[in-house]
């Protein structure tokens, strides 16, 4: 998976927020809409599963407040406009 992996750790910041800015940095880097999000398990909220059409999930092996944006390899690339 070709990804990008963001850092933001501001407490006041909503973790959807956070996930916006992220997508927002791999559209301009990557020239694609990512399609998968992975955020620390302990971070995860089950009633949040989707933000912007990229699909929240739970990763044991990223660190907290970490997230790691890319495309499924089975999802077919987005461009973005």
């Amino acid at each position: 998976m070709e990804g990008l992996l963001w850092f933001d750790s501001d407490p006041k910041r909503k973790t959807s927020d956070k996930i916006i800015q992220a997508a927002d940095r791999f559209r301009a880097r990557l020239k694609q809409k990512p399609t998968v999000c992975y955020l620390n398990s302990a971070e995860f909220d089950e009633t949040q599963t989707e933000v912007e059409g990229i699909e929240v999930r739970p990763g044991s092996n990223i660190l907290p407040h970490h997230f790691l944006l890319g495309v499924e390899q089975n999802s077919p690339p987005s461009k973005t406009a």
